[in-house]
C-alpha cells in the first residue's frame, strides 16, 4: 500500500474542474433541450497495446461509431432520450442525452489494421495494438576485442 500525502490544493483544483465542467455542460444545451455530453474515458498503455475505455451507459451499440483518420481515433454517437408520456410529471431529470464525440491522437507506430472494439455492460473498450517497431526490446551488448 502506498501512502499519499493529503494536499488541500489538489482537492480545490478537483472542485474547480467539476464546477467548470458543470457550467460548460449547462451552456452547451441544444435547441431540442438535449445536452451535448462527452463520455468519461480511461486510457491505458501496456507493452503491447493502448486501451481506450469509454463509459456509455444507456447507449445502444448501433448508435456508436468509431473511425480512424490520420492517426486520430474518433468515438462518436448519440444517446437518445426515451419517449415522454403525456400523463407523466417529471420531478427531476438528471440523465444526459444527445450527441457525443471524443477524439484521441494516436502515435504513428500503431497497427491500425488490428484495432478491435468491444462493447459490454455500457463500457466501450477499444484496443489499439502497437506496431512492432514501437515495442520496447532489449538490445544485446557485444564485447569489443
Amino acid at each position: 500500500m502506498t501512502l499519499v500525502r493529503w494536499s488541500p490544493m489538489r482537492d480545490m483544483v478537483s472542485l474547480e474542474n467539476e464546477v467548470s465542467r458543470l457550467f460548460r455542460d449547462l451552456a452547451s444545451g441544444t435547441p431540442e433541450g438535449e445536452t451535448l455530453w462527452a463520455p468519461r474515458v480511461d486510457i491505458e498503455e501496456t507493452r503491447e497495446s493502448y486501451f481506450v475505455k469509454a463509459e456509455l451507459p444507456g447507449t445502444k451499440l448501433e448508435e456508436i461509431k468509431i473511425t480512424l483518420t490520420d492517426n486520430q481515433l474518433v468515438i462518436r454517437g448519440e444517446k437518445r432520450r426515451e419517449v415522454e408520456k403525456n400523463d407523466t410529471t417529471y420531478h427531476r431529470v438528471e440523465r444526459v442525452y444527445g450527441s457525443f464525440e471524443r477524439a484521441f491522437s494516436l502515435p504513428k507506430a500503431v497497427a491500425t489494421d488490428k484495432i478491435e472494439a468491444i462493447f459490454r455492460d455500457g463500457v466501450l473498450e477499444v484496443r489499439v495494438p502497437k506496431a512492432e517497431e514501437a515495442k520496447a526490446r532489449e538490445i544485446e551488448i557485444k564485447t569489443g576485442k
